[in-house]
């Protein structure tokens, strides 16, 4: 025979799905809705003035499949998360190991390497705008070299993608400081006493215990970099001689929806790169197994 609840019981169920509630409608409204109505978009042609919406069923995936604009942008993507992510990730860990210790000005440091990720993107991309300038750009000037960072496309994605990474420095460099919180201080202090230098007790005792943190920021940024938009669309006008090496996906998103009307296609574009980051995060999380320690 079942117990029955008490009212405190009852109260709690009652309080905690009023705490939850807002949560929840946020991400119906702002995240699951439009997902699915993105997903159905993608059967549809968009009609003239956004009205009579045409159902082609897979005609638009038959389409970008075969359409070579997509795959560039796919592989201009997958260049930027391949330089971003790993040096992000690991310049980021070699900061916070280093203002982990009780250093003089510590906390500025930090303060210092966090500010690009409060700063406008647009302020960003300008700033950076000058410094790669052929021209009259600091970099250029600096070294007195000449070098065309942003319109040759060769290098102009990964010069993209150093920007990418001066941005997300400080913010993963406050998460991998928030992991070595719990590192014991003990492991490092025993470590001393056997002989291990810094590098061997990075190695053997820091990112094996904050590899759970390392995981969730590998997966998070993986995410975002694959949804790079914003940058290469204040950097790179369209007659930018490097624009089709640096076009995104999520460029190509933004093209057809809002510039051509084509949302139908659009919304197919965005479907290939959902399908895409599931393929990853799930690699990710079954990898992890044999690298990630929860202890």
């Amino acid at each position: 025979m079942k117990k029955k609840a008490s009212s405190r019981q009852i109260s709690e169920f009652i309080w905690g799905w009023i705490f939850i509630l807002p949560t929840m409608a946020g991400l119906i409204i702002l995240n699951i809705y439009p997902m699915i109505d993105t997903i159905k978009q993608s059967f549809f042609k968009a009609g003239d003035f956004g009205k009579g919406n045409e159902f082609v069923g897979l005609k638009n995936y038959e389409k970008v499949l075969l359409d070579g604009e997509i795959w560039q942008a796919l592989w201009n993507t997958a260049k930027y998360a391949i330089v971003e992510v790993p040096v992000s990730i690991v310049i980021a860990l070699l900061l916070a190991n280093l203002l982990n210790k009780r250093l003089k000005g510590r906390d500025t440091f930090r303060t210092i390497f966090f500010l690009p990720m409060v700063v406008a993107p647009a302020a960003v991309a300008m700033v950076w705008k000058w410094l790669y300038n052929s021209n009259f750009g600091l970099i250029n000037n600096v070294f007195n070299i000449k070098v065309n960072w942003i319109s040759d496309p060769k290098i102009a994605i990964y010069s993209i993608a150093v920007i990418g990474i001066w941005s997300v420095l400080g913010y993963n460099m406050v998460l991998f400081l928030a992991g070595l919180q719990e590192v014991p201080r003990d492991y490092y202090e025993a470590a001393s006493l056997d002989g291990a230098n810094g590098l061997q007790q990075l190695l053997h005792i820091t990112i094996p215990l904050i590899s759970p943190t390392i995981f969730f920021v590998l997966v998070t940024r993986i995410i975002a970099a694959m949804q790079v938009f914003d940058l290469i669309y204040m950097l790179i006008d369209l007659n930018n001689p490097a624009w089709k090496k640096t076009e995104s996906l999520v460029y190509l998103f933004y093209k057809y929806s809002f510039e051509q009307s084509k949302k139908g296609y659009g919304a197919t574009v965005v479907v290939l790169l959902l399908a895409v980051i599931l393929i990853l995060t799930v690699i990710q999380l079954i990898g992890q197994k044999k690298w990630v320690h929860y202890e």
